[in-house]
């Protein structure tokens, strides 16, 4: 189920909004700036609905900095402001669509379900890059700074989760999550396992670090290393 954060500030229509929502997404409720960047920040999330309208900030500075982030997550802007210059600017920021409000809750799930599967269709084609480090999802191939780095299915398949969630913390729980079956084996510490092989073939032989670990929570991709 796809997991969509919701950031208003206007509490009865965040509330209406989950409620439409929660039929067909795993959605979460962020009621300013600070909030939302925090959870963006720390958790891995589908879409993004913001409101430019907030309290402590506007939602143009919440898209800029998620984007800063390297958070690539996509967002639609939920806004009352017509003018062309204002959308154009959220699209520059980083924004992927935009909704005037008052609108349709059809149009809202229509707008969702589009991004959704384009989000989709971009995540299972191409290629991966995260500072010098290359995947290509298709051909399952791995290169640093111009060396190949054979990798175990496994640890292919952690390390893809962890590029397309680059910049965010992922918990050993979402790693898991996204990486075994149900019924598979997760002793406590299968997590660490794993990415301690895989640091040793992308990070013990270069001098930059790419995976960061949150400590008492999980991993991360760093974008600035």
């Amino acid at each position: 189920m796809s997991k969509i954060l919701v950031v208003e500030d206007n509490t009865p229509l965040a509330t209406s909004m989950k409620g439409w929502l929660s039929k067909h997404y795993e959605v979460m409720l962020a009621t300013n700036g600070q909030q939302a960047i925090a959870e963006l920040t720390s958790h891995a999330y589908d879409l993004v609905l913001l409101d430019l309208g907030l309290p402590d900030m506007s939602g143009q500075e919440v898209c800029n900095q998620v984007r800063l982030k390297g958070i690539s997550t996509p967002i639609l802007v939920l806004t009352a402001v017509t003018q062309v210059s204002t959308k154009v600017n959220m699209l520059d920021m980083g924004a992927d669509d935009y909704l005037l409000k008052p609108f349709y809750v059809s149009e809202l799930h229509a707008r969702i379900r589009a991004l959704l599967r384009r989000s989709d269709a971009t995540s299972k084609t191409g290629v991966l890059r995260v500072g010098d480090l290359t995947m290509d999802v298709n051909s399952r191939s791995v290169e640093r700074a111009g060396q190949t780095i054979e990798l175990r299915r496994k640890e292919f398949d952690i390390l893809e989760y962890l590029m397309r969630n680059s910049g965010t913390v992922v918990s050993r729980a979402m790693i898991i999550s996204n990486n075994w079956d149900d019924g598979a084996d997760r002793w406590n510490n299968t997590v660490d396992v794993h990415i301690k092989y895989i640091r040793d073939k992308i990070d013990r032989p270069f001098s930059k670090k790419l995976i960061k670990t949150a400590y008492g929570v999980g991993y991360m991709i760093d974008t600035k290393s």
